[in-house]
């Protein structure tokens, strides 16, 4: 399985940003796909996460309200709308697939990871 995200880059605090992850390869009959971030000198940490095939998405508690997470089949793409972005929000941002029933917002449960695309976010 490759994961390719894109949409980071440098934005104003209060800003918004949109980041796309396309899977390609292997298919699995049921899993998770989410965003997780990590900033310098810390541990990376979870975003989001969708179930591919029920849409039914979960959040950190520093997100909601402000990120959204979609997904579309046919394109096999993922996306992480942020709005109101703040300074804390600026970290490398990754995508990638929970083929496992459990533990969705938890990093080591995932199996497969893209490259991760910063995100800047200016005082």
């Amino acid at each position: 399985v490759q994961l390719q995200a894109f949409g980071g880059g440098l934005v104003q605090a209060g800003g918004s940003l949109r980041l796309s992850c396309a899977a390609s390869g292997r298919t699995f009959s049921s899993f998770h796909m989410g965003w997780f971030r990590q900033a310098p000198g810390k541990e990376r940490e979870f975003v989001a996460t969708i179930n591919w095939n029920e849409g039914i998405t979960y959040y950190a508690d520093s997100v909601k309200g402000r990120f959204t997470i979609s997904r579309n089949i046919n394109k096999n793409t993922v996306y992480l709308q942020m709005n109101s972005l703040k300074p804390e929000d600026t970290s490398v941002y990754y995508c990638a697939i929970n083929s496992r029933s459990y533990d969705h917002t938890k990093a080591y449960a995932y199996d497969y990871w893209g490259q991760g695309t910063l995100v800047t976010v200016s005082s």
